[in-house]
């Protein structure tokens, strides 16, 4: 195998939590030896659409799940018998291999992490349901310890919960509400990471008609609480009216659907935009707009989504996610669709792959998600496919590209499950859902799809830095920043792109990346040409409207959700933010996030002021965890 051209970034990344290790902790394990582990073991699932009777007589009383059988004897020696079997898997080994080592496409961390090991399980998002009653809130617990090990996320809806005080008649005492289990989750979660490798974080929701929403919303802005969970607020339209329109809406007991008083949903939307503003937290979804995407409304609707807030899922359901580089899909100033095309066929192929290979912590989990296929396609480099288009990123033409781009993306990745449906059948709950004519269900499209929904952008943040690319559809962080290890050492770490402008002009200088580390902006700096400033544009010289711009353009095309933060100055203010999320609103988006620099203490990437002042990163990248 050739040697893989990766940034000391990515190796880093890769040698502390990715490569094997033995029991001393050494990395027993080189980068390309990963990724020829996870294509070997997803080439696999294609042998069992290949070889379904030899599969079934070898298999007889269903005893094995796939994943398990396919590391047999008996199965390898049955595949090296079958010549046609064996030549589609390894090529599709090697199809796969030479996506991930290109990094044209990579799939989320579980699938690298744990493909072709004991664990097994590949999928990152996850969603559980809590009950109002404790069988289900510890059996919730349970499960999410379980996902949590793995390295993936779960989210919760916690609105069904019983607000504090309420009473509880079986032990003639008052319920403590849902912040107190939310804590008891969070405790759990705190230990399992104690184990070393990544963990997943949570993200927990509360409707905002639920009683205990204001104790929500304020929740994080105490110090060390819930530092396991992102937090969002689920916003319904009845509710977004009444903001609009300066009226009352109701206060909903959730465990006897009673109106419990009228609040003024003017002053509640107030606090959601002052709290996010002093902490980042919480963030918004628009849960209405989310279920009119739902594909299978008769299953049930969607309540919550994964920590990241990009995947909307039904209870247990999981879904596994990757991403297409798009800045190895623009060479010479223009966007290469024929290689972006094939590269979508591939990564859709790959993703189904996934599910059969997939070990599922719940026996619920596995019977929903082999019902749904559901798989997450996106996206990262987007920032510097724009540089290589010579687009600043916030420009009309940067929104028209998204559009496009995703518009492009979302149509092959439609027909790639259309194909894929050809070859081994349609999702089983296709029947009754928005895409079967028949249904009551049917959204006008009659597509007959292998997964119920194809596109998730998330925010790709450890898989762009193996990548060496901007994270998922952010701009550019900054050209310069200080980046500071693990023994305190500080480097300074350069944009590519922006190095190699400056060298063309004979400007680079190391000194100089040092000042504008400090400064973050170039856009003042009249010494750097107007041709180069107006392209390298970093996330704080972006006003919200072309942040939100930008994720509407995508979210066009995205039958799940997107992953976004949109960044605001430390000197923005609550009104600021609030006109954020109306615009968020306004314009499709089906959740939004913000951060204001500053407003966090905790960080690992900073930059500095021309006083030294830290400036937190951390928390603009809240997504990335």
């Amino acid at each position: 195998m050739p040697k893989l051209k990766l940034s000391k970034n990515a190796l880093q990344i890769l040698e502390k939590r990715y490569l094997k290790k033995n029991k001393e902790g050494k990395v027993i394990e080189k980068p390309e030896d990963l990724f020829k582990r996870v294509a070997s073991n997803i080439a696999l699932a294609d042998a069992k659409y290949l070889l379904t009777e030899e599969i079934n007589a070898l298999n007889e009383n269903n005893e094995m799940e796939y994943y398990d059988l396919a590391n047999t004897k008996q199965f390898q020696n049955l595949l090296k018998k079958n010549n046609k079997a064996n030549s589609k898997v390894q090529k599709t080994e090697k199809e796969f291999y030479n996506l991930m080592t290109n990094c044209d496409f990579l799939p989320n961390s579980p699938t690298l992490f744990n493909a072709g090991r004991s664990l097994q399980q590949l999928a990152a998002c996850f969603v559980l349901p809590v009950e109002d009653n404790l069988d289900s809130i510890f059996k919730a617990l349970h499960y999410a310890a379980k996902i949590s090990k793995s390295g993936s996320g779960t989210g919760f809806n916690f609105s069904r919960l019983r607000p504090k005080n309420d009473m509880i008649k079986s032990v003639t005492g008052f319920s403590s509400g849902p912040l107190s289990f939310m804590k008891i989750f969070d405790a759990v979660t705190e230990q399992i990471k104690l184990g070393g490798l990544r963990r997943g974080a949570h993200m927990g929701i509360l409707r905002i008609d639920h009683p205990d929403i204001e104790e929500f919303i304020t929740i994080k802005a105490r110090k060390k609480v819930l530092e396991n969970f992102n937090i969002s607020v689920a916003l319904t339209d009845k509710f977004m009216e009444a903001v609009n329109k300066n009226r009352n809406y109701h206060i909903i007991n959730p465990r006897t659907e009673a109106k419990v008083k009228d609040e003024n949903a003017g002053k509640i939307f107030e606090l959601i935009c002052e709290i996010a503003w002093k902490t980042g937290d919480p963030g918004i979804i628009f849960i209405d707009r989310i279920n009119k995407d739902n594909p299978t409304p008769k299953l049930g609707m969607l309540e919550s989504t994964d920590s990241c807030g990009e995947q909307p899922l039904l209870p247990y359901e999981a879904s596994n996610l990757g991403s297409i580089n798009l800045s190895n899909m623009a060479k010479n100033g223009k966007i290469e669709f024929n290689k972006l095309k094939n590269t979508v066929h591939k990564a859709i192929h790959f993703l189904d792959n996934v599910i059969d290979m997939c070990h599922y912590p719940t026996p619920e989990t596995r019977e929903i998600v082999h019902a749904n296929r559901k798989v997450g396609l996106g996206v990262m480099g987007f920032a510097e496919m724009l540089i290589k288009l010579n687009i600043p990123y916030n420009s009309e033409k940067a929104v028209k590209t998204a559009e496009r781009i995703m518009a492009f993306i979302r149509k092959e990745a439609d027909n790639a499950s259309i194909e894929l449906a050809a070859e081994r059948g349609v999702f089983p709950n296709w029947e009754d859902s928005i895409y079967d004519k028949n249904s009551k269900s049917f959204s006008g499209k009659n597509l007959k799809l292998r997964n119920a929904t194809r596109i998730t952008l998330a925010p790709t943040g450890s898989i762009s830095i193996i990548a060496n690319t901007s994270f998922g559809i952010e701009p550019l962080f900054a050209l310069s920043f200080a980046r500071v290890l693990e023994d305190g050492t500080e480097l300074i770490n350069v944009d590519k792109h922006f190095k190699e402008a400056l060298e063309k002009k004979k400007l680079y200088d190391k000194d100089f990346m040092k000042y504008i580390a400090k400064k973050g902006s170039i856009q003042n700096m009249e010494s750097i040409p107007e041709s180069i400033r107006k392209v390298f544009v970093v996330s704080y010289d972006i006003t919200p409207e072309y942040h939100i711009k930008i994720q509407a353009a995508f979210q066009k095309n995205v039958d799940n959700a997107v992953s976004k933060t949109v960044t605001l100055p430390e000197f923005a203010t609550v009104e600021d933010v609030k006109n954020t999320y109306l615009l968020a609103y306004k314009l499709g988006c089906k959740g939004i996030s913000i951060y204001r620099f500053g407003s966090r203490d905790d960080q690992v990437l900073f930059l500095k002021t021309a006083k030294d002042e830290q400036i937190n990163l951390t928390n603009w990248l809240r997504h990335l965890r």
